[in-house]
């Protein structure tokens, strides 16, 4: 990501002014409570700052255009950080549907949660609380960010656009997680010249739309964007957002651990049915299909196996014809740009976040 952005301070700074004044309104919770929500803001901890900075770019393409002078306002950066609340509620939920034990070179919340159980010598079983705790917590991030939207929008022109955009994401990114989880167990009653089909939808819904296009509407709506700046920025962001699920895709069998902060293969344990995986079993015969499948999902793959799929993935072809569509979206993306009525200096700015999306290491 660019690191001259102002957007990681600006939201670090309202991250520690939200949770300042969520610690005094549950400051009569008790010990227990206190620590639950210390665990929460843990979570907030990090992270590229992707959807804030897809945010800000949106208003600032539009910003210039509005009847308001351009400039950076408290609601703008409340909304930047409700969506980066949200995405850490996503992620602990996320890490729980996926049995991931990091998280960002850390133990996943559920985890964390589960050896805080056992320090206490609390007694029962600490993985089932660490479980339990965790689908709380996420709910709480959630109640959170709603929490930060909301005053973010009091009395604000355009909160009704803003407030529509952010509700239609909820729904989409659940939705789209649901059919992720759905995928890893439905593959195998469908045609497999469906299944990349059916795994583009799901980049579309769980991350496409999230991850980039939605935030970068949000920050438009904001600053107040006619329908001609709104339809130039969605047919930036979904082709850029896709692009983005498949690097990650690519990431999440082939990423270096120490970078990714994710066990290398991790995707392939958890059985994900992703493009780079329905390509992969188009081109392979019947006998090394089935074994793909079989290997598959087994969360006790080997390094020596997991480097036998990378392998196999990478000599089906599959890793190319994904890299080939990497860089056909971020081309019809780029085209998108061409001719929008958009802020010059931010359009260099969607390029440049762009390319830090699709070409990345983590």
């Amino acid at each position: 990501m660019p690191s001259s952005s102002p957007v990681p301070d600006a939201v670090a700074a309202r991250l520690d002014r939200f949770l300042a004044r969520v610690r005094d309104e549950s400051s009569d919770y008790g010990p227990d409570a206190e620590a639950f929500l210390d665990a929460a803001a843990r979570t907030l901890d990090g992270g590229k700052r992707l959807r804030a900075r897809f945010c800000h770019a949106g208003w600032r393409a539009v910003a210039r255009f509005s009847d308001r002078a351009a400039t950076e306002t408290d609601a703008l950066w409340d909304i930047c950080t409700a969506l980066e609340i949200f995405q850490s509620a996503a992620l602990v939920h996320d890490d729980l549907i996926d049995n991931s034990d990091t998280r960002r070179g850390r133990p996943a919340a559920h985890r964390a949660l589960e050896a805080s159980h056992r320090a206490a010598a609390w007694s029962g079983d600490a993985e089932a609380f660490g479980r339990a705790s965790a689908i709380l917590l996420g709910d709480l991030l959630v109640a959170w960010s709603d929490d930060l939207l909301e005053s973010a929008l009091e009395g604000l022109a355009h909160a009704r656009d803003v407030r529509s955009e952010y509700a239609r994401m909820r729904r989409d990114v659940t939705t789209g997680q649901f059919l992720d989880i759905a995928e890893e167990s439905a593959w195998s009653v469908n045609d497999g010249r469906l299944h990349a089909e059916r795994a583009l939808r799901v980049a579309s819904l769980k991350s496409a739309r999230y991850s980039i296009e939605q935030p970068l509407i949000l920050g438009a709506a904001l600053a107040g964007a006619q329908a001609d700046q709104t339809a130039a920025l969605r047919r930036f962001g979904h082709p850029i957002g896709m692009a983005f699920q498949l690097r990650d895709d690519v990431l999440g069998v082939f990423g270096d651990a120490s970078v990714t902060g994710k066990p290398a293969g991790d995707d392939l344990r958890e059985g994900k049915r992703t493009v780079l995986v329905a390509l992969t079993r188009q081109s392979l015969d019947a006998s090394a299909r089935s074994l793909l499948d079989e290997m598959l999902g087994d969360p006790d793959l080997t390094a020596q196996q997991v480097s036998f799929l990378q392998a196999t993935i990478t000599g089906s072809g599959a890793l190319d014809q994904v890299e080939a569509m990497i860089a056909d979206y971020a081309r019809e993306a780029d085209r998108a740009l061409s001719g929008a009525r958009l802020d010059n200096a931010a359009v260099g700015e969607l390029r440049e976040l762009a390319r830090a999306a699709t070409v990345r290491a983590a």
